[in-house]
């Protein structure tokens, strides 16, 4: 799921305030695979870098968990 959730971010160039509240659920449920953190580090330098427009209006920043590459 978060990977359809960044894809769609892609897309539209704009992270919804539904799919970045889906983000920071499994994020704390730790409902993800080791794998969706590299793509989840890849929106968040999008984000950070204007590329991706977040559409929420609040100042929560959203953090990807340490992953070891190597793994």
């Amino acid at each position: 799921m978060i990977r359809a959730l960044i894809e769609s971010a892609f897309q539209t160039g704009y992270l919804s305030v539904e799919s970045e509240g889906l983000l920071h659920q499994m994020l704390a449920t730790k409902s993800y695979n080791p794998e969706d953190l590299a793509d989840l580090s890849t929106l968040l330098d999008a984000v950070h870098a204007g590329r991706i427009k977040r559409e929420a209006s609040s100042n929560l920043v959203m953090e990807c968990p340490k992953y070891d590459k190597r793994k």
